[in-house]
């Protein structure tokens, strides 16, 4: 099990109706060493799209989305601070702890947790994850099949075998993971389902550096991020010179992704025959044949730019410091705040 660098998600501020799996996610960050940038940043997702937002120099909770500070009142955000700034303590506890695992004093250290779960809104099936890690390596993750904790370092045995043995906290984990993870995804979906559940079609155009660089088909300004873009030959998906990049977030709440061709071995006369096809979970494929004279370029001496992933400004700080990492699954612990203020339940952090 490896983890995702996905840095956008710290700081950035999915699905249609007919998509069938949605998700709740929460990000935390510990950082030690590391100049201008806080100690301590929790971020929450809901299908990929931020609406929760708390950092240690902020020193409160704030909502992300219109559809929260609609739906939420100033006693879920202060509740929810009361929460934060005690894991905002555990974290600084734990990434100390974790120093000393490895006999590391000075230097940028950063630990970091992402814990949250996916719910098929047509099996109803829930799987929930809760993976740590430290200085972008995996360091204990849950496996709930077996009701235990992973270790795939030496370092974090200890803490495995703390937390194996911690049934009280184990319980907690599936009671959230099995009932109330599930519960908040259809909570928050309900909220937002106007711009959640919505469907936007992308502009999609075909790009390429100079004559004999291979050919980008770039779609940008989708919604939602389940989608897929590839090469068709004669009508038959194509993986022969195929590279396929990642979906991305563009700044207003939109995506973006790129698949490129390698056509230099194939005759002018024959580019006719390739066509970029975009999917849309839920939708109708959209066929784009691919023609020369619609191919912009971005040589040095031409205008035309390729589509830049716009990130909020604060997540260039997180760039620029080398190491910030989230995890690289895909894929809770107690989310940051109840689905009812009747059922709160302190959740028992363990210590690292």
């Amino acid at each position: 099990m490896k983890m995702i660098l996905v840095l956008s998600v710290i700081l950035l501020g999915i699905h249609e109706a007919a998509a069938a799996t949605h998700s709740l996610q929460y990000f935390f960050t510990a950082s030690s060493g590391v100049k201008d940038f806080p100690p301590f940043v929790i971020s929450g997702m809901v299908d990929g799209q931020p609406f929760f937002y708390y950092d240690s120099v902020l020193k409160k909770t704030i909502p992300k989305q219109d559809w929260m500070a609609k739906n939420e009142g100033p006693e879920y955000w202060e509740r929810n601070t009361q929460i934060a700034t005690g894991d905002e303590q555990w974290f600084k506890a734990n990434i100390d702890i974790v120093k000393q695992r490895f006999n590391q004093t000075g230097g940028v250290h950063i630990y970091q947790n992402m814990y949250g779960c996916d719910w098929d809104d047509e099996t109803d099936k829930v799987e929930g994850y809760d993976q740590y890690g430290y200085d972008g390596e995996d360091f204990v993750a849950l496996d709930l099949k077996t009701e235990s904790w992973i270790a795939p370092t030496p370092q974090a045995v200890i803490t495995k075998h703390k937390w194996d043995n911690n049934k009280a906290f184990m319980a907690q984990e599936k009671n959230y993971f099995n009932h109330l993870c599930p519960d908040w995804v259809k909570k928050y979906l309900n909220y937002g389902r106007s711009s959640l559940m919505r469907t936007e079609h992308p502009t999609v155009s075909f790009l390429q550096k100079t004559s004999s660089s291979p050919v980008s088909c770039h779609a940008t300004g989708f919604y939602p991020n389940r989608a897929e873009l590839l090469w068709k030959k004669n009508g038959v998906e194509t993986h022969e010179g195929v590279v396929k990049g990642e979906v991305l977030p563009n700044n207003d709440g939109t995506f973006q992704m790129s698949v490129s061709v390698d056509l230099s071995s194939v005759g002018s006369e024959d580019w006719a025959k390739y066509e970029c096809v975009f999917q849309l979970y839920g939708a109708e494929d959209i066929e784009h044949p691919l023609e020369k004279t619609k191919i912009r370029t971005s040589n040095p001496n031409s205008n035309i730019m390729i589509i830049p992933i716009i990130v909020a400004v604060a997540v260039l700080a997180v760039i620029a410091v080398i190491g910030l990492i989230l995890y690289k699954k895909k894929s809770a612990k107690r989310p940051p705040s109840p689905v009812d203020s009747t059922e709160v339940q302190e959740q028992m952090i363990p210590q690292a």
